[in-house]
């Protein structure tokens, strides 16, 4: 039975701020009991009023838990002093309390409120902080009653503080005008959270206004998963069946979006689709943009190409192919190039030659890769600097704008006559956009990656599609060169993408495979390889940053959850000198390895080794957990050895462990050992593609553990799924290409 209780919290024993819930030692005029549930910001002292009913917890006996809560103003004297003292008023302390008080009485907080400025009346108090006191104070009386209000529609205080975050005091006018809108605005809440919320509210199943934000919201799900746009058809027929509505419904919902222009109907290939905004924008400037560049005139180079190649050969004590020949000569006469191959065909021999010729010709150039791990390898192996695309294209935020805004483009473009981008297959096409409008005509594109690697996080494959419309000169490399195939993991990498089978275990070689036959074996087997067994066998590597566990699911035994929290306890297990952050079922410990999961435009960021800032952490960077500090509610990541980037703890949704990563968040990393777990996974992870990512981010050994069949039966599955892409087709239609 639902009852009431008004009273105060005589003590905080336990509060857990990441899903605010709360233990307290709750103290009425007639009793005194333990009250459970959920509250941000408890504090000892302050009065509450506790909605709930009596429960019986197995262990700690009976127990008051509260659903929801209000917070009434002090009314005596000691109430006011009590709530001023406990911090929740910037600018107030003990003794600032006691002085307010002592002056104004019971009619404190009104004064406060209404007449701020007699504030000053108090010794100590100036304009100024008097003014802070009073901003402060009314945040808290917003924030209280926001919480209120929504607590009203179930949702959870977690939910509230987040909404009171992005939309402040009109955070309840905003919820009950479009709940939808959440979903755009609120990281974590998706369409079923934001329907439930309209099903309180009173929004009615078949509202249109629900049909369209169930239309937007299948159309982001659809790009989630790497798709820039949706047969009409079969979205049609997706939502009605999701919301129990007519197909006619859904067709006029899309209509509607569409002469609003938050979305697009057109036909592409012979079919009819529908396509937001952005990815069209995106896909259609990206056509134009590569159209122009490869009709461009571009900066000569005086002496002939085969000259300049023989005399870098020389100087540099290297031997082209003669395929290696013809990937440098098409770079340096064509606006756009791309060069693809597996690992040990020479790429980075073929770009140190670009590179040399382009110095003795006097063009300048940039050098760019998708992510942080990417470019510093670059920098590695040609011995020049290299920055992610992001940080090369000035990347900055602007609120409420829909695309990633940078400080170079169309307006500002990049200063060189070259720009050679690396691990071009996890590029989308949302940063492809933002790197070719920086792009000046008449700058060389070279564009280098695998192409048999899986496509990239975001939407869209622009390295496919572009390879897949015939209109850009590339360049595909096969030749396993010499030095390459004394290494079992190139061997096998072009075995797996050939569709023959891998070979392990032999005399010297770097690939190797443990049978085991329980998926509890298999996660065992990993821990025991991770924390002794792999660092006893190779000289120098660190199990902690060299060794990287990479699983095709996120799901079970051997995917990456749990196999994050078997590692992080053994690899990093908790001491007193680690401080430590529960955030719901993860642990975030001093020394994690940690991995961001989402954009996030805003994060601000700070290069300990050069002083610079910038904002946004970008969907799979690493880092390093270099602080927990639990007296100010933040986190310290520390990305690419030197940015470091403070989150607070509403904010850890953002991060997830990295002892353990899935194969497509490892994508443009390379790790000197590489173990994974093979057992049965579902047939769309278990794929060649897949298997050939996962070996090829090893550069000293590859691990596998498991059942025996399965790298066999993922050689032969190639049934994943085919990306629906536009940027292709819009190629063909813009240049003119048929495909008959």
């Amino acid at each position: 039975m639902r009852e009431e209780k008004l009273g105060t919290a005589s003590e905080v024993i336990f509060h857990n701020e990441s899903n605010l819930y709360t233990i307290l030692l709750f103290e009425t005029k007639e009793e005194q009991f333990f009250a459970v549930g959920t509250m941000p910001q408890p504090r000892k002292g302050r009065r509450y009023r506790l909605f709930g009913e009596w429960k019986t917890h197995p262990k700690y006996g009976e127990q008051f838990a509260f659903t929801s809560f209000e917070e009434p103003e002090p009314t005596t004297e000691e109430g006011i002093m009590s709530f001023l003292a406990s911090g929740v008023i910037k600018g107030i302390g003990p003794a600032t309390a006691l002085a307010i008080v002592k002056r104004f009485g019971d009619e404190t907080l009104k004064t406060i409120a209404e007449h701020p400025e007699r504030l000053t009346e108090v010794s100590g108090i100036g304009k100024k902080k008097a003014a802070a006191i009073a901003e402060s104070y009314g945040a808290h009386r917003e924030y209280a009653d926001t919480v209120l209000k929504l607590s009203a529609y179930d949702i959870s205080p977690a939910v509230c503080m987040k909404l009171f975050k992005t939309y402040g005091a009109s955070a309840v006018d905003v919820v009950q005008e479009n709940p939808y809108r959440l979903i755009d605005d609120v990281y974590g809440i998706g369409f079923a959270k934001a329907d439930k919320i309209a099903q309180k509210i009173g929004i009615a199943p078949d509202s249109p206004f629900r049909i369209k934000s169930a239309v937007v919201y299948a159309l982001l799900a659809r790009a989630a998963a790497g798709d820039t746009y949706a047969p009409e058809a079969e979205l049609t027929e997706e939502v009605a069946g999701f919301l129990d509505v007519s197909r006619e419904q859904v067709s006029d919902a899309i209509f509607e979006l569409a002469l609003d222009g938050r979305i697009f109907k057109e036909e592409l290939a012979g079919e009819k689709i529908v396509i937001l905004y952005a990815y069209r924008r995106a896909e259609r400037f990206c056509a134009a943009k590569i159209l122009q560049l490869c009709d461009c005139e571009l900066t000569g180079i005086a002496q002939s190409t085969s000259g300049l190649i023989g005399r870098t050969e020389k100087s540099e004590g290297i031997v082209l192919s003669e395929r290696q020949k013809v990937a440098v000569e098409s770079s340096l006469k064509c606006g756009v190039s791309i060069i693809t191959g597996g690992p040990g065909t020479g790429k980075t021999t073929i770009i140190n030659t670009i590179l040399g010729i382009l110095r003795a010709a006097g063009i300048t150039y940039l050098l760019a890769a998708p992510t942080g791990r990417a470019a510093k390898r670059m920098t590695q192996a040609t011995g020049e600097d290299a920055q992610t695309i992001h940080r090369m294209l000035e990347y900055n935020y602007a609120e409420g704008d829909d695309r990633m805004i940078f400080g170079r483009n169309a307006e500002n473009p990049l200063d060189a006559g070259c720009v050679i981008i690396d691990e071009v297959s996890m590029v989308d096409i949302l940063l492809f956009e933002g790197l070719l409008a920086a792009i000046k005509p008449g700058t060389r594109l070279i564009l280098v990656g695998d192409a048999d690697q899986l496509p990239p996080v975001g939407a869209g494959s622009v390295l496919s599609d572009l390879l897949a419309s015939g209109a850009v000169h590339s360049t595909r490399l096969t030749d396993i060169f010499r030095q390459a195939q004394e290494s079992m993991i190139v061997v096998n990498a072009h075995a797996i993408n050939r569709g023959e089978y891998p070979e392990f275990n032999g005399r010297g070689t770097d690939c190797f495979f443990l049978e085991r036959r329980t998926e509890r074996e298999i996660a065992d087997t990993i821990k025991q390889l991770c924390s002794e067994r792999l660092p006893k066998y190779y000289d120098n590597i660190d199990p902690y940053k060299d060794i990287q566990v990479l699983t095709p699911t996120k799901k079970g035994i051997c995917g990456s959850v749990e196999l994050n929290k078997l590692l992080q306890a053994v690899l990093n297990p908790p001491l007193p000198s680690k401080a430590e952050k529960q955030f719901g079922e993860k642990i975030f410990r001093e020394g994690d390895k940690v991995m961001q999961n989402k954009n996030d435009y805003q994060l601000e960021w700070k290069d300990m080794r050069s002083f610079q800032t910038g904002m946004g952490v970008f969907n799979g960077d690493m880092g390093v957990v270099s602080a927990v500090d639990n007296d100010s509610g933040t986190v310290a990541v520390c990305f690419d050895e030197s940015r470091m980037v403070i989150y607070d703890y509403m904010n850890l949704d953002e991060l997830e462990p990295a002892f353990a990563l899935t194969v497509h968040k490892s994508q443009g990393s390379e790790f000197p050992v590489v173990v994974m777990p093979m057992t049965h996974f579902p047939p769309m992870l278990a794929t060649r593609n897949l298997l050939y990512t996962a070996v090829t981010r090893a550069r000293e050994g590859v691990v596998l553990v498991g059942k025996p069949q399965m790298p066999n039966a993922m050689v032969d599955n190639t049934s994943e799924k085919k990306r629906r892409s536009g940027l292709g087709e819009r190629i063909k239609d813009l240049w003119g290409i048929s495909d008959e």
